[in-house]
């Protein structure tokens, strides 16, 4: 029986990659280049529209974890990431065209896989089917996925850092080197004096704005926060989120800056760089006097404008059941717009879709990963009702409790994890 995968970001890639690699026909539905998101630049599969960076690879962080655990059920982006992967550190971080493109081609090469380049306007689709349109799914879906559900989802707002020519850098002001010296010399990072990041905050919290198209309100997921709405929030709340100077030593004075930007390579030549966690909605010319302000950016080329979207996601715990499918009908929701946020994290939702759509059509359980395991806490997180409800990434919150001090703690985490999804998958999945 062929499965078909309604979108061709990470998630729908990911689970049409899973689908292939076990003998499984699929029909993979992607909408672009014909019909093109404000977001998106091109037609290639599993395209990065935000940042280039896929996070931490240390198994001691939660999204370290989270990659072993993929790592540990054969996720196929991953391999892809490898091959398109750039110097970040402890980071996984890619050249955002080469990654897509490498997707493209396992796709393209997988005979089991037939891509159909349409828009999908209904859910008028086979059992088994996956929907992983993301946070930018089109209008008519969107209308039918809340005619279908009773309730229109929930929507926020997606920002977008800005990327600079590597050669417009100033490189007098800037010095190569990653926080607490971990990972060599693998990033960019300008200090702020006082006074200069007072000056940067009075102008962030005066800049002019785009406004957003279509809607009335514009909330933001915290972990994406627009610098301007940061800023508004306190004079020093900046040198506590992007502009942190904890663990960068400025080899000119031997002292950590009052602020620090950091800025990461996004390409394979080293030819673009991004500005870390500087997501911005601020229109195009407040953009170029922004960067005027910074140190050593003063003459920058941008060549990736920061930007504000839409974004959608499903309220999964009320609408969808324990494995994020239909209540009573095996179509599945998966990715962001179910409730996890970040690359990798849609990815694993992906994977988790593949597998639980084959088990349905096959009549066998649904399958839910251990609760000590990042992908069990995260499958938990969108079936357990109560509270507000917001998109998730990785974190070691959501595993259960374990004593000890925080360092620790985390580690005694990850060891049982591991241990935990070593003794699941002995019985095969």
């Amino acid at each position: 029986m062929e499965i078909t995968v309604v979108g061709g970001g990470l998630a729908g890639s990911e689970a049409a990659l899973q689908l292939a690699a076990r003998g499984r026909r699929v029909l993979l539905v992607e909408m672009r280049p014909a019909t093109m998101t404000p977001a998106h630049r091109s037609g290639d599969l599993a395209e990065l529209v935000c940042s280039n960076s896929l996070k931490s690879d240390d198994p001691g962080t939660a999204s370290g974890l989270l990659k072993a655990e993929l790592r540990m059920l054969g996720c196929r982006l991953l391999d892809a990431a490898a091959a398109a992967r750039v110097p970040a550190g402890h980071a996984l971080a890619v050249d955002r065209e080469a990654f897509s493109r490498e997707v493209s081609a396992r796709i393209g090469k997988e005979p089991r896989i037939t891509v159909e380049r349409r828009t999908q306007v209904d859910l008028d689709l086979p059992a088994g089917s996956i929907v992983a349109t993301g946070p930018l799914t089109s209008g008519d879906l969107a209308g039918a996925i809340a005619s279908a559900l009773g309730e229109a989802g929930l929507f926020f707002y997606d920002a977008v850092s800005i990327s600079v020519s590597a050669e417009s850098i100033d490189r007098s002001v800037a010095w190569a080197g990653s926080r607490y010296g971990k990972g060599g010399e693998d990033y960019l990072n300008i200090p702020f004096d006082e006074a200069t990041y007072s000056r940067l905050v009075e102008y962030l919290l005066s800049a002019p704005k785009t406004e957003p198209r279509g809607f009335e309100e514009t909330a933001c997921f915290d972990a994406c926060l627009p610098v301007e709405t940061i800023a508004g929030r306190g004079m020093d709340t900046l040198r506590f989120g992007p502009l942190k100077p904890r663990g960068l030593v400025d080899p000119r004075t031997g002292r950590e800056p009052h602020a620090a930007l950091q800025l990461r390579r996004e390409t394979l030549d080293g030819s673009m760089y991004g500005l870390v966690g500087f997501q911005t909605r601020l229109s195009r010319p407040a953009q170029r006097a922004l960067l005027s302000m910074i140190p050593g950016l003063g003459e920058a080329e941008i060549l990736r404008w920061g930007a504000i979207h839409r974004n959608t996601y499903l309220h999964s715990p009320v609408l969808l059941d324990a494995v994020q499918a239909l209540p009573g009908r095996p179509l599945f929701f998966a990715g962001q717009l179910v409730g996890v946020e970040g690359y990798v994290e849609s990815i694993a939702h992906g994977l988790l879709s593949a597998l639980n759509a084959m088990r349905r059509l096959d009549g066998r359980g649904d399958l839910l990963m251990p609760p000590e395991t990042i992908l069990g806490a995260l499958q938990r997180y969108l079936a357990t009702p109560g509270g507000r409800f917001q998109p998730m990434n990785a974190n070691f919150g959501l595993l259960p409790p374990m004593g000890g001090q925080r360092r620790e703690r985390r580690l005694r985490k990850a060891e049982r994890s591991l241990a935990a999804m070593r003794s699941f998958l002995q019985d095969g999945i």
